[in-house]
C-alpha cells in the first residue's frame, strides 16, 4: 500500500467514501488504526484540559471576588495546578486500617470512567468517520443516560468503603441527590428527542441548521419558551448531577469535613478531582449539543459548511478542507467554554443550599416543571405550536397560583430547624449603621435587629450591660 492510499482511507478524504463499509475489505487495519486514534484524541481532549481549567477557575473566581487568585508559581500562576499534580504524585497513598480496600481503591475509578466513556459519542463534527470518537450511534441519547446515571456508584462506594461515617453521609446524600436530579435531566433530554424525532446525536445537531435567513435553529428557541425551560432545567440539574455549587452538599466542609472523599489520599484523591472537572467538561459539552446547536456556530455565515467551500474556491480545496473540518471544533470548543463558565460563575455567586431546600427543589420544583413542560411540548407537535403555547400558559399560571399558597410553596421560606418564617423582601432593605460602641465597636446591623430602644423596651438590659453578663 502507498503512503497517499493510506492517507485517502485514513482521513476518508473521497466524498463517496463516508463509511468504514465502503472501505475494502483487506484494509481492515486502517479502520482499526482509525478507531484507536479517534479514542486517543477524545480521551486527551478532556484529560489534558484539567490542568488549565483549575487554573482558569481559581483565576476568575479571584477576579469575581476581587482578590488574585494563584500568581506565585509560574507567569500569572500557570504552573499551580501543575505543581499541585506533583505534590499529591508524591504524598504517602495510604489506605486507613478498617477500610474495604478492594472498593476502597476501586471508587475513583468508577467515578472517573463514566465521565471519559460519555464523551465519546459527543459529535464535534459532521463528519460520519472522525465527527467524534464513536461517530454515528444511533443510540446515543440512550448511551449518555445509561454511562451518566453510573456516575454515582463512585460516590457511594467511597462513602461506604471508607468506614468513616462523614464519609458514609456524603456518599448517601450524594446518591439521593443525584437520583433526584436525575429525574429532571432525563426528562429535559427526552423534550429533545421529541424535538429531533432520534436518539442520534448526529441528527441532533444535524437538524439544528439555520433558517432561510441564515439564524439559528437551536432547540433552545424551538417552540419558545418550551425549549428554553427544558435548556434552563438541564442546567440546573447539570449543576446536581456534578456535585457542584450550591449543590455540593456530599462534600460539604461545614458539616462533613470533605464527605466521600475525606479518607482520600494522594493520586487516588487526584482522581476524584479529576473526574469532577471531566464531568464538567461532558455535560456541558452535552449542553451544547442539544441545545446549543453543537459544533454548528451562531450564524450561517461563520459556520464551516460556509466557510470550508468558501476558502476552497478562493484559494484551494486542501485548505478549504482544513477550515471545514476545524471551525465546528472551533465553536464546539467556545460553548463548552461558556458553560464553563456558567459552573464557575455560579460557583462565586450562590450560597450552598440546605439539604432540606435541595431535595424539595428537586422533587417539587425541576421534576413537577420538567414532567408539564415536556406534555406541552408533546401537544405542540401533535396539535400545533399555538395549541401547545397556550396550555404551556395555563399551566404556568394555575401551577403559580396553587404552589404560591400551598405548604410545599411556603415550604421554601421557611426554615426547618426554627418556628420563624424567613421574610423574603420584594427590595433591598438597608443596613443600619451602629455608632463606635465600647462593647461591639462601629459595624453595621440587619434590618430585623434590635436597637437599644428595642431591647429596653424589651425588658433587655443595655448592650454594654449584655456583654458584661455575658462575659461573666
Amino acid at each position: 500500500m502507498t503512503p497517499n492510499l493510506f492517507f485517502h482511507y485514513f482521513f476518508n478524504v473521497d466524498p463517496p467514501h463516508t463509511a468504514t463499509g465502503h472501505m475494502p475489505a483487506e484494509y481492515w487495519w486502517i479502520d482499526l488504526i482509525r478507531i484507536v486514534v479517534r479514542v486517543l484524541v477524545g480521551l486527551f481532549a478532556i484529560l489534558l484540559v484539567v490542568p488549565p481549567l483549575v487554573w482558569w477557575e481559581r483565576r476568575l473566581l479571584g477576579f469575581m471576588q476581587q482578590r488574585q487568585g494563584p500568581n506565585r508559581v509560574g507567569p500569572w500562576g500557570l504552573l499551580q495546578t501543575i505543581a499541585d499534580g506533583v505534590k499529591l504524585l508524591l504524598k504517602e497513598d495510604m489506605n486507613p486500617s478498617s477500610v474495604d480496600v478492594v472498593l476502597f481503591v476501586l471508587a475513583p475509578v468508577v467515578f472517573l470512567v463514566p465521565a471519559l466513556v460519555t464523551s465519546a459519542v459527543l459529535p464535534w463534527g459532521p463528519s460520519l468517520t472522525w465527527g467524534a470518537s464513536a461517530p454515528n450511534v444511533s443510540v446515543g441519547v440512550l448511551y449518555l443516560l445509561a454511562w451518566g446515571s453510573l456516575a454515582v456508584y463512585g460516590v457511594v462506594l467511597a462513602g461506604w468503603s471508607s468506614n468513616n461515617k462523614y464519609s458514609l453521609l456524603g456518599g448517601l446524600r450524594s446518591s439521593a441527590q443525584m437520583i433526584s436530579y436525575e429525574l429532571g435531566m432525563g426528562l429535559a433530554i427526552v423534550t429533545i428527542v421529541l424535538l429531533t424525532g432520534s436518539l442520534s446525536l448526529t441528527d441532533v445537531v444535524a437538524r439544528q441548521g439555520f433558517t432561510e435567513y441564515g439564524l439559528p435553529l437551536w432547540n433552545t428557541l424551538k417552540f419558545f419558551p418550551m425549549g428554553l425551560v427544558a435548556m434552563v432545567i438541564y442546567a440546573i440539574c447539570m449543576l446536581a448531577e456534578t456535585n457542584r455549587a450550591p449543590f455540593d452538599l456530599p462534600e460539604a466542609e461545614t458539616e462533613l469535613v470533605a464527605g466521600y472523599h475525606t479518607e482520600y489520599t494522594s493520586m487516588k484523591f487526584a482522581i476524584f478531582f479529576m473526574a469532577e472537572y471531566a464531568n464538567m467538561i461532558v455535560v456541558s459539552g452535552i449542553c451544547a449539543t442539544l441545545f446549543f446547536g453543537g459544533y454548528h456556530a451562531p450564524l450561517l455565515w461563520l459556520d464551516g459548511s460556509y466557510l470550508g467551500p468558501l476558502v476552497a474556491l478562493k484559494t484551494n480545496a486542501l485548505l478549504g478542507g482544513v477550515v471545514s473540518a476545524l471551525v465546528p471544533v472551533i465553536w464546539l470548543v467556545a460553548k463548552v467554554l461558556c458553560g464553563l463558565y456558567f459552573f464557575i460563575w455560579i460557583r462565586a455567586t450562590m450560597p450552598r443550599l440546605r439539604y432540606d431546600m435541595l431535595m424539595r427543589a428537586g422533587w417539587l420544583g425541576v421534576f413537577p416543571i420538567a414532567l408539564g413542560n415536556i406534555l406541552m411540548v408533546a401537544i405542540a407537535m401533535a396539535l400545533g405550536y399555538l395549541y401547545g403555547l397556550i396550555g404551556w400558559i395555563v399551566l404556568a399560571v394555575v401551577s403559580l397560583w396553587a404552589f404560591a399558597g400551598s405548604k410545599p410553596g411556603r415550604s421554601f421560606t421557611t426554615n426547618s430547624r426554627r418556628d420563624t418564617t424567613v421574610l423574603l423582601y420584594s427590595e433591598a432593605q438597608p443596613f443600619r449603621g451602629v455608632p463606635e460602641h465600647s462593647g461591639h465597636g462601629d459595624q453595621t446591623l440587619p434590618p430585623n435587629a434590635l436597637s437599644e430602644g428595642a431591647l429596653a423596651a424589651a425588658g433587655q438590659g443595655p448592650l454594654d450591660d449584655a456583654f458584661a453578663a455575658k462575659k461573666g
